[in-house]
């Protein structure tokens, strides 16, 4: 089983779409491969369309859990990223 403990946490709870999956995807960019990140989101709008976002990158959602407020999402970074080149 893979560790869930995130290696950094981002707060992003009250920003609105598509800023949030901005920056969720600009911190994962700045990680080490492999790592896992904790990004806090709020019901509706942001849970509908950030995580779907991330998985079109090629990132993978460990794990959603549902907190009273809002949703914690664990995001790992993989060890590459297709990059389309034209």
């Amino acid at each position: 089983m893979s560790n869930l403990t995130p290696d950094a946490q981002l707060d992003l709870r009250g920003t609105p779409c598509p800023i949030n999956f901005v920056r969720t995807k600009l911190r994962l960019e700045k990680m080490a491969p492999g790592s896992l990140l904790e990004v806090w989101l709020d019901a509706g709008e942001p849970m509908e369309q950030v995580p779907d976002s991330l998985k079109m990158e090629g990132y993978r959602i460990e794990q959603i859990e549902d907190h009273t407020d809002f949703f914690a999402l664990k995001i790992r970074r993989p060890d590459q990223i297709a990059e389309s080149e034209l």
